[in-house]
C-alpha cells in the first residue's frame, strides 16, 4: 500500500520526534492513504511543502490499533494521547482530529462542550485518515519511495 507524509521537508528515512504537543495518537511518524491531505499537511502555511512516499508492507507482528470511524473508543483514546498519556502500539491508525475537530476535543476536555455535543459538531466534517508510527519496529515497514514538491496557496 503506497502512503504519504507531507512536511516541510522530503523525508527518507523517517523518525519519531517528541514535540512540544501531544498529537491525536501520541508522538509518532504521521502518514495518510490520501495524498490530498498530505498536500494540506505539507502546504499549511502557504508555501512549498513536500510529499514524501512510502510502501507499507504491514508486519503482522506488530501491535496495532485501527479505529474505523470516530466512535467513542476513538475519541476517549485521542483524549487520553492529547492529555500525553503513552501506549503500547506499535501503529495506530484512523479518522484524525484536525483543525476543527481538534477545536471541538479541546472543547470537550475543557468541559465546554458534553460527549453528545461534541459528537453532533463533529459528524459532519469530510473523511479524514491517519496512519502513525510509534516504534522502530513499526518504522521498518516503511520503504522510500519518492519525494515531490507540492505548493500553497499564498
Amino acid at each position: 500500500m503506497i502512503i504519504y507524509h507531507g512536511s516541510s521537508q522530503i523525508v527518507e528515512s523517517p523518525e519519531i520526534r517528541i514535540t512540544k504537543f501531544n498529537k491525536d495518537f501520541y508522538f509518532g511518524f504521521y502518514c495518510t492513504v490520501m495524498k490530498e491531505q498530505a498536500i494540506r499537511w505539507a502546504t499549511r502555511f502557504g508555501e512549498t511543502g513536500y510529499i514524501s512516499s512510502y510502501d507499507f508492507t504491514l508486519n503482522e507482528g506488530l501491535k496495532i490499533l485501527k479505529f474505523e470511524e470516530m466512535t467513542e473508543e476513538w475519541l476517549d483514546f485521542i483524549v487520553d494521547c492529547r492529555r500525553g498519556k503513552a501506549h503500547g502500539y506499535d501503529i495506530v491508525e484512523g479518522p484524525m482530529a484536525d483543525d476543527t475537530i481538534y477545536n471541538f476535543v479541546q472543547g470537550f476536555l475543557d468541559g465546554k462542550y458534553s460527549r453528545e455535543a461534541f459528537w453532533t459538531l463533529a459528524k459532519f466534517k469530510y473523511p479524514t485518515h491517519q496512519i502513525s508510527f510509534h516504534t522502530a519496529r513499526a518504522l521498518a515497514s516503511l520503504k522510500f519511495l519518492k519525494g515531490e514538491a507540492v505548493y500553497g496557496k499564498k
